[in-house]
């Protein structure tokens, strides 16, 4: 499990460092209004004080049993037809979520939603042209057909190998994965600008930006 604590503190490094952009540029105040789509409260818990914290709106299918912090609000509800009035919020924030729509349609309504809830915009997702495939820790394995990653990801993958799935979870697994190229993020959100988040000189994530409403 090394391997797999060693992706987990690479991806918090990298969390950290795309938080901090994003406060440098938005500079919410303890007024602005935040929807994070699919996210957690350690994302805000980790960035955050007293003084500098805002309320944030979590969406979620599901929630643990309790929620840290009580600027928290937390809404059960599907990401592509969020419950909300328009312009409820000032900033839609989502981490690493639109890739999990499953579709290119469903990725279609979530892009749609995000930007009718809140004038501004921070979404973020992987880059399908990375070599290592995020979830499945395995190089270039987004560019097989859906019916071979079935049949190699829990053997031939890192994530098989350290999590030894049941056939049922990793058909759930690959199923969920829908990974986006840069013209399609640029397709789902057209009035916004595409910050290339880099490793090595190679794009690593994109994300949407719209600052100015």
């Amino acid at each position: 499990m090394k391997l797999i604590t060693i992706h987990q503190k690479l991806f918090i490094i990298f969390r950290r460092r795309r938080m901090k952009q994003f406060f440098a540029l938005f500079a919410p105040s303890a007024q602005t209004r935040v929807v994070d789509i699919g996210g957690a409260t350690n994302t805000w818990l980790a960035e955050t004080t007293n003084e500098t914290a805002f309320p944030v709106t979590l969406v979620n299918l599901r929630f643990p049993d309790r929620l840290d912090g009580n600027r928290f609000t937390a809404v059960s509800g599907d990401a592509t037809a969020l419950p909300f009035a328009d312009a409820s919020f000032d900033i839609a924030f989502s981490n690493s979520v639109i890739e999990h729509m499953t579709t290119w349609e469903r990725q279609q309504a979530f892009a749609q939603e995000a930007r009718r809830v809140a004038g501004r915009l921070w979404i973020q997702t992987p880059a399908r042209s990375f070599p290592l495939e995020p979830h499945l820790l395995s190089p270039f394995f987004q560019y097989l057909p859906r019916k071979l990653q079935t049949r190699l990801a829990r053997h031939f993958t890192l994530w098989g190998l350290l999590t030894k799935p049941t056939p049922e979870r990793v058909e759930e697994m690959i199923s969920d994965i829908r990974l986006l190229t840069y013209r399609e993020v640029k397709q789902l959100f057209p009035d916004c600008r595409i910050l290339k988040e880099r490793v090595l000189g190679l794009t690593k994530s994109y994300i949407a930006i719209r600052d100015a409403v």
